[in-house]
Formats: structure tokens, C-alpha cells, sequence
């Protein structure tokens, strides 16, 4: 699969199809959104919203959840108003997400099953690696897309000027619904 990723990535190149894409690290529309990684939104996020190279910053991880104040998440919506101009965050959740009940213990069972050494678990817990937290998903989408916003509103890193909403989109049509209080 590779293989065919890098040809097709040769002829793209060559073809200057990339010319399509020309834009500036500096996100048009000023917004930074927060969602899933889930395959079903790559392209259906950003047609859904009308959204094109260069407008934002997108920020995906597995739920668009924040599993440390001040981890990579934050790091990037960080870099993403005081260096590059953002002025609000989205928060996108979306139906029908896999992290949804996700449990930590049957990650550890699969990790395990596929190879990781239950010595080198145990050395990250008593390291301090709190997997009942850091692998452990959420019960409703709109419980989390609440969670996150309220914790990005109160970050002490976050200036009160960044606006921050919150959506659930439907990841079969692309439905947008606000879950939270706009900030207008």
C-alpha cells in the first residue's frame, strides 16, 4: 500500500498538482478546530463547513479529546493563536464515535494479545501512567464536547479574547449542531 502511496505521490509532484494547494501557515479564517481522527471526516469536515486549504488549523486526535492541560493539544492550539494568529477554537465532536466506551483494560488486554510486554505496563504505572484516565474514552459525545470547551475556557494559557464553541457533527451527513453556549 506504501508503495502505491509514493508513486502516486512521485506523479503528483511532477504533475504540480500541488499548485491547488498553495497557501500560507497563517489559517485564513483565524479558526483552529479540535476533533476526531476518525477516518469518516476527513474529507466530510471540511466540505461540510465549507472549508478549504488554508482557512484553518485543524487538530485531530483519537475522540478531539484534551488528555493533558498542558499536552500536545494544547501545545498546538497554543502555537495556533499566539504565533499564527487564531482568535477561536471549535470543538467538533461527531456521532457514532469509536472512543465512545472505549476501556482502558481491554486496550491493555489487546496491547498484550498484539506483543507489549506486561513488564513495560507496569513500569509505565509506576511511572506515574495513569491508564484508567489516558485510555479510557467518554460516555456521551456531548458530555465530552461540553468537558473539553469548558476546560479550554478556564485554561490559564488561553486568553479570555478566544472564542470557544462547541458541535457535534453527524458523521454520516455532516450535521453540525451547537452543544454549548455560543460565544458570539
Amino acid at each position: 500500500m506504501v508503495k502505491e502511496m509514493l508513486k502516486y505521490n512521485k506523479k503528483f509532484v511532477e504533475d504540480r498538482c500541488y499548485e491547488k494547494y498553495l497557501t500560507t501557515k497563517y489559517p485564513d479564517k483565524k479558526i483552529a478546530i479540535l476533533s476526531c481522527m476518525d477516518t469518516r471526516l476527513t474529507e466530510l469536515l471540511p466540505a461540510a463547513l465549507g472549508i478549504k486549504n488554508g482557512d484553518v488549523k485543524i487538530i485531530k486526535n483519537a475522540g478531539g479529546m484534551i488528555c493533558h492541560p498542558f499536552g500536545s493539544v494544547i501545545r498546538s492550539l497554543l502555537v495556533a493563536i499566539f504565533e499564527l494568529g487564531v482568535n477561536e477554537i471549535l470543538v467538533i465532536g461527531h456521532t457514532d464515535c469509536g472512543v465512545q466506551h472505549m476501556n482502558s483494560d481491554e486496550m491493555i488486554k489487546h496491547m498484550i494479545a498484539r506483543g507489549v510486554a506486561p513488564d513495560h505496563i507496569e513500569m509505565m504505572r509506576y511511572c506515574g501512567v495513569d491508564f484508567d484516565n489516558w485510555l479510557s474514552g467518554f460516555d456521551t459525545v456531548e458530555n465530552s464536547v461540553s468537558e473539553t470547551v469548558e476546560f479550554l475556557r478556564h485554561h490559564p494559557l488561553l486568553p479570555n479574547d478566544v472564542k470557544i464553541n462547541g458541535f457535534i457533527m453527524d458523521s454520516v451527513t455532516g450535521e453540525l449542531t451547537p452543544l454549548v453556549e455560543m460565544e458570539l
